[in-house]
């Protein structure tokens, strides 16, 4: 693969934040290539730690050969971040210093087309970011009813054309299963009128999205996990989360004004803004196009926030 492929979304922005302390222990609750984590490694010191999570096993082979230099400081742990709590009680850790979520898919499982993330690749229409978890796109796609399929197109991709799109997905499956990428587009691109298609990103994308969300249990999963997280925090330490659509930044922000609200220990938020990615780097990552960083800081007691908007 090649350095883009291998290249960490706001790196800079996202350690400069989370200020860390040298000896220091932290958490990357999404491992991915290990891009962050080595960065992270290397600020704490020799005496730094860190756990890194991912839920895609073969993302983990990948972190274990881009981190084998600092291997004896970094446990890699394959477990969605969801289950957090579960995680750290069976390592018997209380607190971290910081803790990191870059959301989303990854480029790496986006350019594996067997994995059927992108609406570029003709493959079997799978999108399960743990290959061992039982849901696949195509059984959501074959077996929620049309009502079903439009609410989830419409609620997690925010399309304006999901009741047609799940219309035409319904008629296409009374024939045969949609089981590949390639069939859900051509679908897509028909239901969706050809004037709206001439601009814009692709017309699959919203569609894809929204079916990624929901066999990955995304947005629910998130807050859960950020949740955990925070109280995982040792006071000072803090929370940065990249998020790169409109649903997970708004959960990232409501769930940060929750813990500024909360009595007793709370948060301050560092982020007056969420902070998005230069002109520099969304030229060489694309990817980086659409995040957006949002941090916080552990309080010893109630404390202000930034104001968010």
């Amino acid at each position: 693969m090649s350095d883009l492929e291998h290249r960490p979304v706001m790196l800079d922005e996202a350690v400069d934040l989370l200020a860390v302390r040298d000896g220091g222990l932290y958490l990357d609750c999404t491992l991915g290539g290990g891009g962050h984590a080595r960065e992270l490694v290397r600020r704490a010191g020799p005496a730094g730690r860190l756990i890194g999570l991912d839920r895609d096993a073969s993302a983990l082979d990948r972190a274990a050969e881009n981190l084998k230099e600092v291997s004896g400081q970094v446990a890699m742990i394959h477990s969605d971040y969801q289950y957090l709590d579960d995680v750290m009680t069976e390592l018997g850790i209380h607190g971290v210093d910081g803790i990191l979520f870059d959301l989303g898919v990854s480029t790496w499982q986006v350019l594996d087309p067997e994995r059927g993330f992108s609406f570029n690749h003709d493959a079997p229409l799978d999108m399960r970011m743990d290959q061992q978890a039982a849901t696949t796109a195509a059984d959501l796609v074959n077996n929620l009813n049309e009502r079903e399929l439009a609410g989830l197109i419409q609620r997690y991709g925010e399309e304006r054309w999901a009741r047609r799109i799940a219309s035409f997905i319904a008629a296409a499956r009374a024939r045969w299963p949609v089981t590949t990428t390639g069939q859900l587009v051509e679908i897509i691109k028909a239901a969706i009128p050809a004037a709206a298609r001439r601009d814009g990103p692709h017309p699959a994308r919203r569609t894809f999205q929204a079916l990624r969300i929901a066999v990955n249990d995304e947005l629910a999963g998130l807050e859960r996990g950020m949740e955990a997280g925070i109280r995982m925090l040792v006071p000072g330490g803090r929370i940065v989360v990249i998020s790169f659509h409109s649903l997970e930044d708004r959960i990232v922000k409501n769930t940060f004004r929750n813990w500024v609200l909360a009595d007793g220990a709370g948060l301050r938020v560092l982020t007056k803004k969420p902070l998005r990615p230069g002109a520099a780097e969304v030229e060489q990552n694309p990817r980086a196009r659409s995040a957006k960083l949002r941090a916080a800081e552990k309080c010893e007691s109630s404390c202000g926030a930034v104001a968010e908007q």
